[in-house]
C-alpha cells in the first residue's frame, strides 16, 4: 500500500511538472530591456532568423515596456513576410538621423541578426538562390544601420552581430566601415559543414554552390561523403570531403576557459551550418571561441592553397568601458526551435528531451548547449548593469 501511495505521487509529480514550470515562469518578475533587432531575411512567418533570441528574452521575462513581451512577428526591424507575397519593409532605412539617434538612447541592446535580405526568386518562387545575379528585394547592411552602431557605440551600448552582418549583399564602403568601428577584418570566406556531399541524397546543398563548383573543375562533382564547403567573394569553391580531406567532417567549436567561466559554454561543441571566416584586430577584441576544421594532411594542403586558416575566431568580444561588442561568426540565432519551451522557467534542465544528442548535424543541440547558456549570461549581465 505504501508502494502504491509513493509511485502516485512520483507520477502525480511528473504529471504536474509542466504546471509548476509554467507557474514558475508566469511568477516570475518581468524586467524591461529594451532590444532592436534588426532581421532582413524573414521570408515567412514561422522560421525566422532570431527566433532563438525571441525564446531567450521570452524565456527570461525580458519586455519592451511594463508587461509587452517580444512577439516574433513585430518586434523587429527588416522585412515583413505577409499573404499572397505581400511584404512590408520596416528596416532603419526609413529613420531620419534625429531618429536613430533617439533609438540608440532608447535601446539597451542592438542585435543584427542577419542582413543578407531577401531575393526575388526566394520570395515569388521559393527556389534556394543565392546567386549573385538573382535581382534583391532587400538587403545588405545601410548606412542607416551603421549610423545606428555608431550612435549606439558613442553611449557604450551593448552590440552584438553575427554571420553575414557584413557579407554579401552589403557594400564595400559599409563593410569597411564596419570594419573600422569595431576592429575586425571579413577574409570574404564563408562555409558550412553538410551531413551529405550526394547531390542525389542531400536536399540541404545549394544549387548555386554545385553549379559554381562544376563550372570550375570541368562539370564534375566527384563528393558523396559528408564535408564542409567554402566559398568566397570572387566564387571560387573549395570542398572538403570526409576521409579525403577531413580526420572528422563537422567543425569544431573551441572555447577558452573565460567563455566556459563567465558564458557558461561547453568546451568544444560541434557546429553544422553556416559561418564566415574573420580576422580580428588583437588586442582591441578579445577570442572568446575558435572554429577548428579537422583535417588531415590533404585537407590542410587544400586549405593552404587557398589560404583559408584551419582555425579562426568564432566568438569575438570587446568588453569594456567605452563599449560592449559581440561578433558571432556563425548563423548562431537560426536555429529550428518553437517558442512553446520559452513559457517554462528552468525547462533547459530537460534540455536533453528536446533533441538528438546523436546527430551532429542537429542544430537544436547547439541551441540548448551553446546558443542558449551564452545569450542569456549576456543578456542577465547588461539587465543588471542598469540597475
Amino acid at each position: 500500500m505504501i508502494k502504491r501511495r509513493i509511485l502516485f505521487a512520483f507520477l502525480m509529480i511528473i504529471l504536474l511538472l509542466p504546471l509548476w514550470l509554467w507557474l514558475g515562469w508566469l511568477f516570475t518578475p518581468s524586467k524591461k530591456l529594451v532590444v532592436a533587432i534588426i532581421d532582413k531575411t524573414v521570408l515567412n512567418q514561422k522560421d525566422q532568423e532570431h527566433i532563438s533570441l525571441t525564446w531567450i528574452l521570452n524565456n527570461h521575462r525580458f519586455t519592451k515596456a511594463g508587461t509587452q513581451t517580444y512577439k516574433i512577428n513585430h518586434d523587429y526591424y527588416g522585412f515583413f513576410p505577409g499573404d499572397s507575397d505581400k511584404y512590408k519593409i520596416k528596416g532603419l532605412e526609413r529613420f531620419s538621423f534625429d531618429q536613430l539617434n533617439r533609438l540608440s538612447v532608447d535601446a539597451d541592446v542592438a542585435y543584427f541578426t542577419d542582413t543578407y535580405g531577401v531575393y526575388n526568386k526566394d520570395w515569388y518562387s521559393g527556389k534556394d538562390n543565392r546567386s549573385r545575379q538573382a535581382g534583391m528585394i532587400y538587403g545588405g547592411m545601410s548606412a542607416q544601420d551603421i549610423e545606428f552602431l555608431q550612435d549606439m557605440k558613442a553611449r557604450h551600448k551593448l552590440i552584438v552581430t553575427e554571420f553575414n552582418t557584413i557579407g554579401l549583399p552589403t557594400s564595400a564602403d559599409n563593410r569597411n566601415k564596419f570594419e573600422s568601428l569595431f576592429g575586425m577584418h571579413w577574409t570574404g570566406w564563408v562555409g558550412r559543414y553538410f551531413e551529405s556531399l550526394d547531390t542525389s541524397v542531400s536536399k540541404e546543398l545549394p544549387r548555386w554552390l554545385i553549379n559554381t563548383y562544376m563550372r570550375q573543375h570541368h562539370r564534375t562533382w566527384p563528393y558523396h561523403k559528408a564535408g564542409v564547403a567554402f566559398v568566397n567573394t570572387e566564387d571560387v569553391v573549395v570542398i572538403l570531403e570526409e576521409g579525403t580531406h577531413l580526420a572528422n567532417p563537422v567543425p569544431d567549436i573551441i572555447t577558452a576557459a573565460y567563455g566556459q567561466k563567465k558564458l557558461s559554454l561547453p568546451a568544444e561543441i560541434d557546429y553544422p551550418y553556416w559561418f564566415d571566416v574573420i580576422s580580428p584586430e588583437i588586442p582591441l577584441n578579445h577570442i572568446v571561441s575558435r572554429f577548428a576544421i579537422k583535417v588531415n594532411a590533404n585537407g590542410a594542403k587544400e586549405l593552404k592553397k587557398y589560404d583559408i586558416p584551419q582555425t579562426f575566431p568564432a566568438i569575438i568580444m570587446h568588453n569594456d568601458k567605452d563599449y560592449r561588442f559581440y561578433y558571432f561568426s556563425g548563423d548562431f540565432c537560426d536555429n529550428p526551435i518553437g517558442l512553446g519551451t520559452s513559457y517554462f522557467r528552468g525547462v533547459s534542465a530537460f534540455k536533453w528531451f528536446f533533441y538528438n544528442g546523436g546527430d551532429p548535424s542537429e542544430r537544436r543541440g547547439f541551441f540548448w548547449s551553446f546558443y542558449r547558456p551564452m545569450m542569456s549570461e549576456i543578456l542577465e549581465e547588461n539587465a543588471s548593469e542598469k540597475k
